[in-house]
């Protein structure tokens, strides 16, 4: 009688297992909607700052925290940051997510000259941005290196790429929304070369010396 009290009372092993999962699981999920999430670079277009290849850990409730199924944030650590490294919901398709660089604040006014961006009226220089056509293109036949001027609206941003020449981003489709600002993004975790095949290839082309890399602002 006592041995069979006491195989009730033992803890069921599979059970065990099953709670620790589950567990896990919905501690995983909570981190990934409130706190830190990893994102893979699939472009070039912040190209020198972020490779094809890079992975990438983003700090989600430093612009808020957004409430399940809402557009409403709470707990906002500090507002958004010109020159921010951000990763965003793509305006035309909120399924898809964009990283940029942050140049415009709600009030700013944007301009590109040539090339040159001005906010208001002063030159926004980045250290990352780089330039790989020495064309320049008139307005009327591309807003890449002559845009503006334009006013920025409230709880909008203005998003570029380093990769100057090589960035489809709010010059072309328009402003990003506050609602749609996903976090900044914070460090490469992880960088292999993906374009060199398959999985033995990718293992052979790690850039090591990218493991660890801090994503500082402007």
């Amino acid at each position: 009688m006592r041995k069979d009290k006491e195989r009730r009372a033992r803890p069921n092993a599979t059970r065990e297992y099953v709670e620790a999962i589950i567990f896990a699981l919905i501690l995983a999920l909570i981190i990934k909607t409130f706190f830190i999430q990893a994102f893979k670079i699939p472009s070039g277009s912040m190209i020198p700052t972020l490779l094809k290849g890079d992975q990438i850990l983003v700090n989600k409730f430093i612009y808020g925290t957004r409430i399940p199924l809402s557009d409403v944030k709470v707990l906002e650590v500090r507002e958004p940051r010109r020159g921010d490294i951000v990763v965003f919901e793509y305006p035309e398709d909120r399924g898809v997510h964009y990283i940029k660089r942050l140049i415009g604040l709600p009030g700013d006014t944007i301009e590109v000259v040539n090339k040159a961006v001005f906010v208001n009226g002063e030159v926004f220089d980045v250290a990352g941005a780089q330039y790989e056509d020495n064309e320049i293109l008139p307005s009327a036949i591309s807003v890449r290196d002559n845009f503006g001027p334009l006013v920025i609206p409230p709880h909008s941003y203005f998003m570029m790429g380093d990769n100057r020449d090589n960035s489809r981003d709010s010059r072309f489709w328009g402003f990003v929304d506050n609602a749609e600002l996903v976090g900044n993004a914070v460090i490469i975790y992880w960088s292999w070369d993906i374009s060199s095949g398959g999985l033995a290839e990718r293992a052979k082309n790690i850039r090591w010396g990218r493991l660890g890399m801090l994503l500082f602002n402007k």
